[in-house]
């Protein structure tokens, strides 16, 4: 594991119908975290655009685009410059009526290193991704920057354990979770502190489970109508291996956030929680199981 301190930046954004317009924005809290001392920058879930999921229509496929392709090579070009590592996530057309959400990563010469294809895609009200997105096929993928190894997961994957502990097995120093999630307006007053409080206690706890740092980074900003739209919740945070909060935005403005992140605490922590050394593997083949019928 490499020991060098590696410093990360998380760029909270709300997001236009323009995707030019976003891209702007994009490029700018690259810039800016960059100012501020970032190595690692990481942008939201699908951030060239509005969060199109919330209603199924055929003709948003339009959004897509490959990749490489023109987003990638601005990413490309704009890390090179700065000499820093983007992670960029996308609507991607792989081909004719093939899509992913798919997340890439750039190094800091500008090298496209590779892409992490979301694996768990939601159905849910006003989340109806499954229409557009096809299962990520890559599995849980580490990439070694010039700063640190790094794992990306996406939004959904962010309720899983299991994607945290294979993606951390793969050595990464830490998870980064671009995201798009947000509050139905007939459920905030009710359920919205709990939901917000159980999306950030689970990210917190694959950092514990697995002595490694989380990033969570979420757009802000209400997109829809007022009956039917979302409120994106924003509040992106970093997390240690200890699971304490490092840094958290707010709820409703854009913000770029700047984390420290040490690999030697990771040794530290790991060595006092051993929760890697006393994993039974030889007990959990039944996790394969889609259930343990009895």
């Amino acid at each position: 594991m490499n020991d060098t301190k590696f410093r990360v930046g998380l760029a909270q954004m709300s997001c236009s119908a323009d995707p030019a317009e976003n891209m702007a924005r994009a490029e700018a809290c690259v810039r800016e975290a960059a100012s501020l001392g970032a190595q690692i920058v990481c942008l939201p879930e699908l951030f060239r655009s509005q969060y199109f999921c919330r209603e199924e229509d055929a003709k948003l496929f339009d959004l897509a685009e490959p990749i490489p392709g023109p987003s990638t090579e601005l990413f490309c070009r704009l890390a090179r410059e700065l000499g820093v590592v983007i992670v960029a996530s996308l609507f991607e057309r792989r081909a004719a009526g093939l899509y992913h959400n798919t997340a890439a990563v750039i190094d800091a010469d500008g090298e496209l290193l590779g892409i992490y294809r979301k694996m768990h895609i939601p159905d849910d009200p006003l989340y109806f991704e499954k229409f557009y997105f096809t299962p990520g096929d890559l599995g849980f993928r580490n990439f070694d920057t010039r700063f640190a190894r790094i794992g990306i997961l996406v939004c959904w994957d962010q309720w899983y354990p299991e994607a945290a502990r294979l993606t951390a097995l793969g050595g990464a120093n830490i998870l980064f979770y671009p995201t798009a999630i947000g509050w139905h307006p007939s459920e905030k007053a009710e359920f919205g502190a709990a939901q917000h409080d159980a999306w950030r206690t689970i990210q917190r706890s694959h950092a514990i489970a697995n002595g490694v740092y989380v990033a969570a980074i979420n757009r802000t900003g209400f997109e829809g109508s007022p009956a039917s739209g979302l409120e994106f919740w924003g509040a992106s945070f970093a997390a240690d291996p200890f699971g304490r909060m490092l840094a958290e935005a707010s709820h409703s403005s854009e913000e770029v956030l700047i984390v420290e992140c040490d690999p030697r605490h990771i040794e530290e922590v790991r060595r006092n929680w051993p929760f890697l050394r006393d994993r039974r593997i030889d007990a959990y083949s039944p996790i394969t199981s889609r259930f343990l019928d009895r």
